[in-house]
């Protein structure tokens, strides 16, 4: 593992910027977000326990390490050259009372499963990445919430308060920042031993999705199971070295939201002396947050992690273009991710003009399909839910935009679960409405559940068959 090296020295600034600056302190340009505008962010009442946070998280280890972080952008840019595929997947929001074993294993889980249906038909590796260890920040369309006449601050996410509709919960609390680094730490240990210690068998995963073709509603899928039984059948005859397919890679991605927390846990790589933000192997930019001369695109242009940005239907070439200039300016193969999120109904028209600008300036970024949050939608009866129907066809959209242009569709990020949940309408094996009374979860945004999750998998691995 990379050494990393903490700077502590003391800035002149005033006391909260040198307290955050102490993780890497003095870095040229480092802090220079500080004094650009700035959306999203917790108002911090008590000062004296923001600084003692921000001033813990800056000495503590970090939670993924430099040579990690770039192993991930050698393999994004094999994605975007068509030589790999991305699978990145989670939750909408990480909660703290759910990183337990059971749930974190059940995403690990599925994540694998879709992984195995996916690297066949793509006939190439597929890069394991989760919404996970580090999810707990949300945007907001409003600052406020207000229930039977009574207002209170929105729900930001785990790392900033609490969900429950009460004064106390809903406080803004850095002390929170704490339990969200020490969360994460947990569930990357628990990951790193699902995924080095025999849990990630290829043969074992493949077994578990043949339970799924066994059920009546997915047996349009079995040819398709069928076909990855006989490959493995056939490796194993050959001698196959299943031992070291017993063991995966698996990397770790978050919005980086909270600037406060993502600046506290970056870190100076000792081997070359540059910043990585070590809350994560891939961080990216909301729609809400990517302006150009903000604070979010200025402080993650400066870290060495692969940064992602998404889009959604508004934005034009140009902003693709200037996007590029700020947050990879080198040009550099893996550096940047294009997560598009436009909608089903807006994908096939909005998408090609951006493809075909940024290709046209010679930028060989990773393209990524986000085919959740452009269809969102309410049901009838007030929930915020997805109609599995839209999200494939985005997924569709995505694939035919860049074949019709002879460019490279590199990825599929999905909010989505290990739990049998109903939060998303449709699917081959059927969510309606009335189950969300029983077994709607979410906290914030409807994800995929367990078999939806693999339905999706064995869909776009036939589109990826075709590519």
């Amino acid at each position: 593992m990379t050494e990393l090296t903490a700077n502590t020295a003391p800035s002149a600034a005033d006391p909260l910027a040198s307290t955050a600056q102490s993780g890497a302190a003095n870095y040229p340009g480092l802090d220079a977000w500080r004094d650009l505008p700035i959306s999203q962010q917790p108002t911090w009442s008590n000062s004296d326990v923001f600084k003692a946070s921000v001033k813990e998280l800056s000495v503590v280890p970090p939670l993924v390490f430099a040579g990690e972080v770039d192993v991930l952008r050698e393999r994004l840019a094999a994605a975007a050259q068509g030589k790999a595929f991305l699978l990145q997947g989670g939750d909408c929001a990480e909660t703290f009372e759910a990183a337990t074993a059971d749930k974190i294993s059940a995403r690990v889980k599925t994540i694998l499963q879709m992984a195995v249906v996916l690297t066949y038909g793509a006939a190439m590796p597929v890069i394991k990445m989760g919404r996970m260890a580090g999810q707990f920040a949300k945007p907001r369309s409003s600052n406020d919430e207000t229930r039977d006449g009574v207002t209170l601050p929105a729900y930001r996410g785990d790392i900033v308060n609490g969900y429950d509709f009460t004064p106390e919960s809903r406080a803004h609390d850095a002390g929170r920042m704490l339990q969200a680094y020490h969360t994460s730490a947990s569930t990357l240990n628990l990951i790193r031993a699902f995924t080095q210690g025999g849990f990630a068998d290829l043969r074992l995963v493949h077994q578990w999705n043949k339970g799924f073709t066994e059920n009546p509603a997915h047996a349009r899928y079995e040819s398709l199971a069928r076909d990855i039984d006989r490959a493995i059948s056939f490796m194993d005859s050959c001698g196959a070295d299943f031992e070291a397919l017993k063991r995966v890679e698996f990397f770790a991605s978050h919005e980086a939201l909270l600037l406060d927390y993502e600046r506290a846990l970056t870190r100076i790589d000792s081997r070359t002396g540059l910043p990585y933000d070590t809350s994560a192997h891939f961080l990216w930019i909301g729609e809400r947050t990517r302006e150009l001369d903000h604070a979010h695109v200025d402080f993650l242009s400066r870290v060495r992690n692969p940064i992602g940005v998404k889009l959604g239907p508004t934005t034009s070439g140009d902003d693709a273009l200037r996007l590029i200039d700020k947050l990879d300016p080198n040009r550099e193969p893996g550096r940047l991710t294009f997560i598009t999120r436009m909608g089903a109904g807006n994908i096939r028209e909005k998408l090609p003009a951006v493809v075909e600008r940024v290709t046209a300036s010679g930028a060989q970024v990773l393209w990524v399909t986000d085919p959740m949050h452009g269809n969102t939608v309410t049901s009838p009866n007030g929930y915020k839910t997805r109609n599995f129907d839209d999200v494939i066809d985005e997924v569709r959209g995505f694939f035919e935009v860049h074949h019709a242009l002879g460019t490279v569709p590199g990825g599929l990020h999905v909010e989505m679960t290990g739990d049998d949940v109903a939060e998303c309408l449709g699917g081959a094996d059927p969510i309606d409405q009335d189950a969300f009374l029983d077994r709607y979860e979410s906290v914030c945004d409807p994800r995929l559940n367990h078999m939806q999750s693999l339905e999706m998998a064995f869909l776009v691995a036939g589109a990826l068959s075709k590519r």
